[in-house]
């Protein structure tokens, strides 16, 4: 149909029509036109398939809109996610990491065709006509590849730093090679929260030197162990808490410590784990034929408990016979820690029988450790627990003969608000005894101490264990 037939049918159309037949044509028109408005626009992904092997990628970095330009060069790993290279672009330009940001390919990155990448709060608070991937699950060689590919970024969307990612060149990846080293640059970068301000005369107002710029500074900031730990997969979350743990701490070495674990080092032997696990294996091994029976009170039995109290390291300095687990809390403790944290044993019938993990583990020391190792990683849904759990695993994986710092750890806590259910300040027993605590579990796999005050000594397996549970690889 031409357009002139198009017109005289639309022609015909209105004639025919009154005055209420037209308003409430507009009106449906104009309906259309918000909802049309307030629908995410299809987005044509513009991702490519990640390098089978990482490269270095060359990539000059400028502020937009400054004059005169303010801009990095900077040698980056091909293969960090997009959260790794916010962190180094808030490295390179002196920024805190305050507020929101976001990535995004395309001709801007507020244009509605443009692919974004979120960071973890606008991903979890998206509106409905929104859509994005979250930048952890994304690689910088999935956003470039060629010299000229464009990657956007903003941060802070009220002063809105908006910088432009130029590829200018792709090199092999030598085997030392950092996540990333600065190589250039010019001027210095407006600070937090300055207003925006992008020209020279405004920037002398609030930097001594506007047209300063060291490179080695930026070096020095992308040297911080962060990288290293987000490069070897240690939770995100550990991360965020290792500066409160340092602060109240009064110290910036655990994130250090953790940074220089060698990951290829080996771990303890098989004798030595063998050892550790000892009440582990000989509570399996006497629940593997015909079950452990317990009192009617469903307790263990006498002669259960004077077997296996020797056994806990947490019975070290007990005071008493030992016999009754009802009376015998690091006993009654180990025995719960099995049942309701670690799904090894079960009640049946009146008897302590092994789960079918148990059964699996039964016997088998490595396989009991990476089982331990599993149960121990902090479950994202409970998040004081998470957070507690996260600082004790980081200090006990640094710390083979140290004591845990539980008051510390507490007060890391307590500077991030948890509080108990009355508003009181969470303290060490909260740290100590919560449903899934892992601080019982390292104990109980560390050396019995000989006097009671070093019982928060973290033995060698323990530590190991502690670094499994972080995500390092277990011992082989």
């Amino acid at each position: 149909m031409d357009e002139d037939e198009v017109r005289r049918q639309f022609q015909a159309l209105m004639d025919g029509m009154g005055l209420e037949d037209l308003r409430s044509l507009t009106g449906q028109i104009l309906a259309h036109g918000r909802v049309a408005a307030g629908t995410a626009a299809a987005v044509v992904s513009r991702r490519r398939p990640a390098r089978p092997e990482p490269a270095v990628f060359r990539v000059r970095v400028d502020l937009d809109g400054a004059a005169p330009p303010i801009w990095r060069r900077l040698d980056v790993r091909s293969d960090l996610t997009l959260d790794v290279v916010h962190q180094v672009l808030q490295d390179a330009f002196s920024w805190t990491d305050s507020h929101l940001h976001r990535f995004a390919l395309g001709d801007d990155v507020w244009d509605r065709e443009a692919e974004v990448f979120l960071c973890p709060y606008d991903a979890d608070n998206l509106e409905d006509d929104e859509t994005g991937v979250r930048e952890e699950l994304v690689r910088l060689d999935e956003t470039m590849g060629e010299p000229g590919d464009v990657l956007r970024y903003v941060y802070d969307y009220g002063d809105s730093w908006e910088l432009t990612l130029r590829l200018e060149g792709v090199r092999p990846l030598p085997t030392t090679a950092p996540p990333a080293a600065c190589v250039g640059g010019r001027r210095g970068a407006p600070p937090e929260d300055s207003g925006s301000i992008r020209d020279a005369e405004s920037l002398a107002e609030v930097l001594d030197d506007p047209a300063f710029f060291d490179p080695a500074d930026v070096d020095a900031r992308l040297a911080r162990p962060y990288y290293v730990l987000r490069q070897r997969g240690l939770p995100r979350r550990l991360l965020e808490l290792l500066p409160v743990l340092e602060l109240v701490a009064g110290t910036d070495d655990l994130g250090h410590r953790l940074a220089s674990l060698d990951p290829a080092a080996p771990g303890p032997s098989a004798d030595d784990v063998e050892a550790a696990l000892c009440p582990y294996l000989w509570i399996l091994d006497r629940a593997a034929t015909d079950g452990i029976p317990l009192t009617a009170a469903g307790y263990l039995r006498p002669a259960d408990v004077e077997a296996l109290a020797p056994l806990v390291p947490g019975m070290a300095g007990w005071i008493g016979k030992a016999n009754r687990e009802d009376l015998t809390w690091p006993v009654a403790a180990f025995r719960k820690s099995l049942t309701r944290h670690l799904g090894l044993l079960r009640k049946h019938r009146g008897r302590l029988v092994l789960t079918r993990a148990g059964a699996a583990v039964h016997g088998e020391p490595r396989a009991l450790f990476e089982h331990l190792a599993a149960r121990l990683r902090p479950r994202e849904d409970r998040e004081f627990e998470r957070d507690a759990d996260l600082l004790v695993l980081a200090c006990a994986a640094v710390g083979p003969g140290r004591a845990l710092p539980l008051r510390q750890v507490a007060a890391a806590l307590a500077d991030l608000g948890y509080r108990y259910s009355d508003g009181a300040v969470v303290d060490e027993h909260a740290v100590r005894t919560h449903e899934r605590s892992v601080y019982e579990v390292l104990l109980d796999v560390s050396p019995a101490p000989d006097v009671r005050r070093e019982q928060r000594r973290i033995g060698p397996v323990a530590a190991a264990l502690a670094r499994a549970a972080l995500g390092t690889t277990p011992p082989t």
